[in-house]
């Protein structure tokens, strides 16, 4: 099973030494959560940086707000990220629901599932090469994996169980505990085999993680809580940050047990060092 690193937002300037200090372990993925009126990096554009300073490890959008961004524009980027990378870039789509993040884009809040329904149908038509429409041709470059990026849902609702049937690759769950994945986990593997696709979905499952000395760990609660903003369930998402090795490693086996392809651990704390501390909770030294 793979382990990605999920990438902080409390110092966008280090990310590059993060890029480069995750391709030299065993990490498979590096993510960036998306949000508009927050201080974190844009994610299409450090990706597309960071695809530049690395070879080897996968680029994701952890999640991206499609519904914020145009359509047509948001294919372009895509299909050019994908294919700059050497198709090593994963989309990972969801909705969000915070007010102010779609007031500042424009968008209707309550419209937003519907505008991601309309969007995934003309990303992929996009993607393999079709015209936009009577009027107006093909938006390229054509992407370097065959018909778009690989594109994950993130979410807990039944419509995110049917898009990864209808438009998706995989599923993309954060936050649960592993009892409580596996049952998102068999609803998508359900949907999948209805919907007629073949193969199996890919299943990620997301944990928020910090190690290091009590300082550290207060900076990577603060960042947490920041994201989430004060409320009842910011204090849940809180307290569940793991900050022993030992945590985060019965995690990752817990998802594995439970069938997950890869867990992406998202770090809190912007040190750079936190890669090679992570690295050494998760993975066996030889």
């Amino acid at each position: 099973m793979s382990v990605g690193l999920g990438l902080p937002i409390g110092d966008p300037a280090q990310l590059l030494s993060w890029a480069r200090r995750a391709e030299a372990t065993p990490f498979t993925t590096l993510a960036l959560l998306d949000r508009l009126v927050f201080d974190n990096p844009e994610p299409l554009i450090t990706l597309a940086t960071l695809a530049g300073a690395t070879s080897r490890i996968r680029l994701q959008t952890e999640v991206l707000l499609a519904p914020l961004h145009r359509t047509t524009l948001l294919a372009k980027q895509a299909a050019t990220l994908d294919l700059l990378s050497g198709s090593r870039f994963t989309l990972g789509i969801g909705i969000g629901g915070r007010d102010d993040d779609y007031l500042a884009a424009g968008v209707d809040l309550r419209t937003r599932g519907r505008r991601l329904d309309r969007q995934l149908a003309t990303l992929r038509r996009l993607w393999s090469g079709a015209p936009l429409s009577a009027d107006v041709g093909p938006i390229g470059p054509a992407p370097a994996r065959p018909g778009g990026p690989e594109v994950l849902f993130g979410g807990f609702v039944p419509a995110v169980v049917e898009r990864v049937a209808r438009w998706g690759d995989g599923f993309l769950g954060a936050a649960l505990p592993a009892p409580h994945m596996d049952g998102m986990f068999r609803a998508v593997e359900t949907a999948w085999s209805r919907a007629g696709r073949t193969g199996r979905p890919r299943l990620l499952a997301q944990v928020n993680v910090a190690l290091g000395p009590e300082p550290t760990l207060d900076r990577a609660r603060e960042e947490l809580r920041a994201y989430y903003r004060p409320s009842d369930y910011t204090d849940h998402v809180v307290k569940g940050l793991l900050t022993t090795a030992a945590q985060i490693r019965a995690a990752v086996a817990a998802y594995r047990a439970i069938g997950a392809d890869e867990v992406m651990l998202y770090c809190w704390s912007p040190d750079p060092d936190q890669v090679e501390r992570l690295a050494e909770a998760v993975f066996p030294v030889p």
